[in-house]
């Protein structure tokens, strides 16, 4: 079953009861269906990390049950790595079995330098789908986002880049990321007047960052209510809000942690959210899970109609990986547990992505 690599050009055959392995979610109304649990290649798939180890990763995930693999233009480092490294790895193991795979991609985000290397113009958007495409070998990607709002670029003009990737056959879904209520509604407006409807939504949101459950500015519905009015899957980003919702900082600043390494900022190790963290490790260990696996689970909790459809994930390891998917062998939340949860999943100033979309918002 196992199929880590024992030479570098093994030949891969998955594990055959991968099918159905984790829960399969709708996506909003739409055809599409995800894995509770989506692998993330925000970090750990660029150049400064070994391939092989990649390789291995997604290897595990694909066995395990992960068909949704979630990427970006600008992953790395450097920009592209990723989508480059990921490719590799298509080509090596995945491409028999792309029919099974959903593979999404974005942009928005800063790329290369000049006027059309960042934000929502149809220039931008459709030359960086491209790019992507051949970065990765695809000729086309299952999800294609729109990374961030622009406030400098009409909202029509990104919505009709995003309506024609998916007709020119590019991209076969449209989604959005860190866009607000209000701005999603706009947005959703657009595509479904244009024929093309939007059919995820990408926020962060995890137990100290939970922006996606207040409501408006205006009193209106927050993040998931406006999704699922939409017809909206959601997927969560930074579900173990970057390695903080693990027991890595539990007793200081590992070697090699994304602290240690300058890849996040000491200032969001405050006391207040240590002492949070703390908390919510031991409500972890009395539910038997790590940390990391209840702060999985709790995104995925039931909320009725605005539940998450998908959790997000990274993994640096194929033993964290395993970790991470151990969250699906309990979702439940009894009441008693939830409002102990409450008391300590609180904001821990850690969405770093408001405040350059907020314009838009």
């Amino acid at each position: 079953m196992a199929t880590l690599l024992s030479t570098p050009d093994e030949r891969y055959v998955p594990a055959s009861e991968r099918v159905d392995a984790i829960p399969m979610n709708r996506c909003g109304t739409s055809g599409l269906m995800l894995p509770a649990i989506t692998l993330g290649l925000w970090h750990n798939f660029g150049d400064d990390r070994p391939f092989q180890t990649q390789r291995e990763i997604v290897r595990r995930a694909f066995d395990l049950g992960v068909t949704h693999f979630d990427l970006a233009n600008n992953y790395g480092p450097p920009y592209g790595a990723a989508e480059e490294n990921f490719g590799r790895i298509m080509r090596k193991d995945f491409r028999p079995y792309r029919h099974e795979m959903i593979i999404s991609t974005k942009a928005g985000w800063d790329m290369w330098p000049g006027h059309f290397g960042i934000g929502g113009s149809r220039k931008y958007l459709l030359t960086s789908l491209d790019e992507s495409l051949e970065r990765m070998g695809l000729e086309y990607v299952d999800i294609f986002y729109h990374h961030r709002p622009d406030a400098d670029v009409n909202l029509e003009e990104s919505m009709m880049a995003l309506h024609d990737a998916v007709r020119s056959g590019k991209a076969l879904y449209a989604g959005i990321s860190s866009y607000s209520p209000s701005a999603t509604a706009q947005a959703a407006t657009i595509m479904r007047e244009l024929g093309t409807p939007l059919v995820i939504h990408q926020p962060s949101y995890s137990l100290l960052n939970r922006w996606v459950e207040q409501p408006g500015e205006h009193g209106e519905a927050n993040l998931l209510q406006q999704a699922n009015a939409e017809n909206m899957g959601v997927i969560a980003f930074s579900a173990l809000a970057q390695g903080l919702l693990t027991d890595k900082y539990l007793n200081g600043v590992p070697a090699h942690s994304r602290v240690a390494d300058g890849k996040m900022s000491r200032e969001l190790l405050t006391e207040q959210n240590l002492t949070h963290v703390r908390a919510l490790n031991e409500l972890a260990k009395q539910r038997g899970q790590s940390l990391a696996q209840m702060a999985i689970a709790w995104v995925l909790r039931d909320q009725g109609d605005v539940s998450v459809t998908s959790a997000l994930i990274g993994a640096s390891s194929v033993a964290q990986l395993e970790d991470s998917l151990g969250a699906l062998a309990n979702t439940h939340f009894s009441d008693e547990e939830l409002a102990a949860i409450d008391s300590y999943a609180v904001e821990g100033g850690i969405n770093l992505w408001w405040n350059v979309t907020a314009s838009r918002m």
